[in-house]
């Protein structure tokens, strides 16, 4: 009976300082939100997609990865983000170490299968209009914030072409 007292408080001990760090790292601007309902974020960007007729842009992608983060901070530059808001509706899932939200990555071709960040850009019928295949973003903390926009301006290209 002890023990499962013991027991019962340590889960529970751990399960606070789970919740805990993840809305620590959200506050110091980590990218990913890893207590977010990924499949709910994503069918209301689906939703709201099919009313502006924007693409979606779906980010995998990990707290702890320096690429992540790196895309991240590029993204959120002037330029980067003008083009990125303009042509897209984002949604940012957390794959954690390759085990989570990997129903949501084998649904769209297991676009992280050769590293993170990964993307994938869907029309607002769900169907994949780009997705990384060769990990294109797997290294971003060397591409430069003019090559993250030249490389989403590909892939809005893509997208269009493929609308």
């Amino acid at each position: 009976m002890f023990d499962r007292k013991i027991f019962k408080f340590l889960s529970g001990l751990a399960f606070a300082l789970g919740s805990m760090f993840a809305q620590t790292a959200i506050a110091a601007g980590m990218p990913y939100d890893e207590t977010a309902d990924a499949r709910l974020e994503l069918q209301q960007a689906l939703t709201a997609s099919a009313g502006d007729h924007k693409p979606v842009l779906v980010i995998f992608g990990a707290n702890w990865c320096k690429d992540c983060r790196s895309l991240d901070t590029s993204l959120k530059t002037e330029k980067n983000a003008g083009l990125i808001a303009q042509e897209f509706r984002v949604v940012k899932i957390d794959v954690g170490n390759f085990n989570r939200n990997l129903e949501i990555d084998r649904a769209y071709g297991d676009p992280i299968k050769k590293g993170i960040p990964a993307a994938v850009v869907l029309s607002p019928g769900n169907r994949v209009l780009y997705a990384t295949r060769a990990g294109e973003l797997a290294d971003a903390r060397r591409m430069s914030d003019d090559g993250v926009y030249g490389f989403f301006k590909a892939a809005v290209a893509k997208a269009q072409a493929g609308r």
